[in-house]
């Protein structure tokens, strides 16, 4: 009879199928779990710059561009209105302080002084004959206190003859207190005009203190108007080049318009402007230095303007020492302005990527250069040349420093 062999195979047929299966279900589950999702870009390595980050010398200073004006302007503002009738100098000569660069004619002006002329001769004349009034009241009351003197005078002979008769009883004693009387009624009668005298003396040279400053008034009045006058002669307040002027004979100037300035020329001082990034960073006292065929010329911030307008503000700049010559009004240059002291730092070049990350991030290169991977990075100041590395980068580490528009959304670069 015939026996059944069994199988002695541990794995059966049916059995490799379902391995094969979960092996391939596995090598699927671990390729997805380490493969690279991250967006990629392939890109030619000739299409970008490569910058090394590396150790040294931080020289903390920025490049700025200035233009050359006068140490100072002193504008011209017309100080009394009118119509131009003569212009003597033009614009841009040499003036001296006191010459008179064009003359105005104001009629209105004209009439008000002879006005004032016409009041003052009004007053003047009857000033003085108050005056004379006054002086002939003086020598009345004089008058009267002298001829109550000679009456008081005459009055006590009178009384003391009186008393003496009266004494030796020839005359009555009424006749005596009449006589007696009379002599005391007179004394006291020139008291009473003294007073008066007293009284007129004060009043008139009241009067005429009050009259003597009215009378200045007017003359200083006069002379103001007078000074007026001779303002329609507009000069110059200083010495130094005329400059904007912008008049025309028979043009009208109100008071106060401003016609034109005088550029002092005795020096020179660069007015420069600044990005309002370095706003905390600048201030008064900072060293610049402008380099002008083999020559260097120092120079510092003299003053510092607080407007900020389309993202700059203004600075002033004046020389320590000595100048460069031939220098003009309007001339550019270009200076290194000293921000800070040299300091040993990481760093890397300057490139375009700065301005699409913010100095946030920075492609780095692989060790073989073969990609570039997005990195968070922390940089501090910079110049011209360079910036400076906090963090996030190592010494011989190198980035793609050019700019990163065409990158797109990409997190790894693939260099070909």
């Amino acid at each position: 009879m015939d026996k059944k062999i069994q199988s002695k195979r541990l794995i059966k047929r049916s059995h490799i199928q379902y391995i094969s299966i979960s092996v391939l279900v596995i090598a699927i589950g671990l390729y997805i779990s380490i493969r690279d999702t991250s967006a990629k870009l392939n890109i030619e390595k000739e299409k970008v710059i490569i910058s090394e980050v590396f150790n040294g010398k931080f020289h903390d200073f920025i490049r700025i561009m200035g233009q050359v004006e006068p140490i100072s302007t002193v504008f011209l503002d017309v100080e009394e209105g009118g119509k131009i009738e003569e212009i003597y100098i033009e614009e841009g000569a040499m003036v001296n302080r006191g010459d008179v660069i064009l003359k105005l004619r104001n009629n209105d002006l004209n009439l008000t002084i002879m006005n004032s002329e016409s009041n003052l001769a009004y007053h003047t004349n009857e000033l003085r004959n108050t005056m004379i009034a006054m002086e002939q009241g003086k020598i009345i009351n004089k008058q009267q206190i002298l001829h109550k003197d000679f009456e008081i005078l005459r009055l006590k002979r009178h009384y003391e003859t009186k008393k003496m008769l009266y004494e030796k009883k020839v005359i009555s004693k009424e006749e005596f207190i009449v006589s007696q009387e009379e002599y005391t009624l007179a004394v006291k009668d020139r008291e009473l005009i003294y007073m008066k005298l007293v009284q007129d003396s004060i009043f008139r040279e009241n009067q005429r203190t009050h009259m003597d400053q009215n009378l200045n008034n007017m003359q200083i009045n006069l002379s103001m108007v007078r000074q007026r006058l001779d303002n329609l002669n507009v000069k110059a307040p200083v010495d130094g080049q005329l400059g904007s002027l912008t008049a025309d004979i028979g043009q009208s100037i109100s008071k106060g318009q401003r016609i034109g300035q005088i550029n002092v020329l005795t020096s020179f001082k660069i007015k420069a402007k600044i990005n309002e990034h370095y706003i905390d960073r600048i201030k008064k006292g900072l060293i610049s230095n402008l380099e002008r065929k083999q020559d260097s010329f120092n120079l510092k911030i003299a003053k510092v303007y607080p407007d900020v307008r389309e993202g700059q503000f203004d600075i002033d700049l004046i020389f320590t020492g000595k100048k460069p010559e031939n220098m003009r009004t309007g001339q550019t240059y270009y200076m290194n302005l000293q921000l800070g002291e040299t300091t040993e730092s990481l760093q890397v070049a300057r490139g375009g990527f700065f301005q699409s990350t913010g100095g946030q991030w920075a492609f780095v290169l692989s060790e073989d250069g073969s990609y570039a991977e997005k990195r968070m990075i922390t940089i501090g100041k910079q110049n011209p040349k360079y910036y400076q590395i906090l963090d996030g980068l190592k010494p011989g580490e190198k980035i793609i420093s050019s700019g990163y528009d065409m990158f797109g959304d990409s997190e790894k670069i693939i260099l070909q």
